[in-house]
């Protein structure tokens, strides 16, 4: 392959952080490839949007539904039945169900890397990556070139990983690198704070660098998801238990870094009774801070997702809200998060490649393009 293929996934870079932060080197990569607004996949949290660019497909495909998933699997037992269930965090490449770019390039013999803040990602995608490389576990000869990593919980932990992959880049060759960040920035600013302009700034000024040191390169930037604030909880297990309905929910968005979020989010799974389906349906499609809630074929038709792997009902929040249970956490007071489709829209930047023709409308069209024009 005669050019280095960069792709970068810029965790929670909602298009208003770009437009209230300046950003003269993805301006200028923009002015000489391209920019577009496209679409995050459904429900628009990290492991999901990961797992589909990697593997250019929709979770129906990969199996990636959510960041934790409580599996089903003993048969017709009642969803109360505490033995019903095993509930694990999706964060390990035994889940993906689609072959990865990293798994296509080694079967070509091609040199690929994954660089990334969160371990989590390294151990979910790393799987046939030549190099895999956290922020969280990195190796003592990345660490003697760059420096100790910062705190997960930290804006300076980004430009750590940028300027890892550049180190990496400027030791190796490889053929395809893999760049993935942090959201605590986004979670924690909003865009015109001045937190988020020193975020933005740093970001931008590592990817200008790695940008210029590695020759014959093309890049592709977008981000997993949005982000938006939210000011109203709701617990959909106890406005469905005073019409009498019976159900338990499990967060999409729920994580290990719930510094981040609080395991709170814009859309959630619902697992009732089969008999309270549709009632339950009908209960929440009433409550205000509902935009919509779908049952588990509907939902999996309209935003193609596998089906063994969702609740019985998908509930999707409005623009402020999250779904969350008191009893397990509060409300922070300045909560920023994802997971609904308001946090839907991402930036995609090109720069140096033979974009002619193709069209960016998904963040998992960066994907298709790797399989289609990269390792075709």
């Amino acid at each position: 392959m005669e050019r280095t293929t960069v792709l970068m996934m810029i965790d929670g870079l909602d298009p208003a952080y770009l437009e209230a932060c300046p950003a003269p080197n993805l301006e200028q990569l923009a002015r000489d490839g391209f920019k577009v607004e496209a679409k995050a996949v459904m429900p628009t949290v990290t492991n999901v949007n990961n797992v589909s660019l990697v593997t250019a497909s929709y979770p129906e495909e990969h199996g990636i539904t959510s960041n934790f998933w409580r599996n089903r699997d003993q048969g017709q037992k009642t969803f109360q039945d505490p033995k019903a269930f095993t509930e694990v965090y999706m964060e390990s490449g035994e889940y993906i169900r689609k072959e990865t770019m990293f798994e296509r390039a080694t079967t070509q013999g091609a040199r690929s890397l994954l660089v990334t803040a969160k371990d989590k990602l390294r151990r979910l995608l790393g799987d046939g990556a030549t190099l895999s490389v956290s922020s969280e576990q990195p190796p003592d000869w990345v660490v003697a070139g760059v420096g100790e990593p910062p705190p997960i919980y930290s804006i300076e932990v980004n430009q750590w990983v940028f300027n890892a992959a550049q180190y990496i880049l400027g030791k190796e060759s490889f053929d395809l690198a893999y760049v993935t960040t942090t959201d605590y920035a986004m979670h924690t600013y909003s865009p015109e704070e001045p937190e988020s302009l020193r975020h933005i700034e740093i970001l931008d000024e590592a990817i200008g660098k790695l940008v210029d040191s590695v020759p014959q390169i093309q890049v592709l930037i977008t981000a997993d998801h949005g982000m938006s604030a939210k000011d109203q909880m709701i617990h959909l297990p106890d406005v469905l238990a005073a019409r009498g309905i019976a159900g338990q929910a499990v967060p999409i968005i729920k994580d290990m870094y719930t510094a981040h979020h609080s395991n709170l989010g814009g859309c959630i799974y619902l697992y009732l009774e089969p008999e309270d389906v549709d009632r339950a349906v009908e209960v929440l499609k009433q409550v205000d801070g509902v935009e919509d809630a779908l049952p588990r074929q509907e939902a999996a038709r309209r935003f193609r997702l596998m089906p063994e792997r969702i609740g019985d009902v998908m509930v999707l929040g409005a623009p402020g809200v999250v779904f969350g249970d008191p009893q397990e956490t509060e409300l922070p007071a300045s909560l920023r998060s994802h997971g609904s489709l308001h946090e839907e829209r991402v930036p995609v930047i090109g720069y140096g490649g033979s974009f002619d023709g193709f069209q960016f409308r998904e963040n998992v069209d960066l994907g298709r393009y790797v399989f289609q024009h990269v390792l075709a």
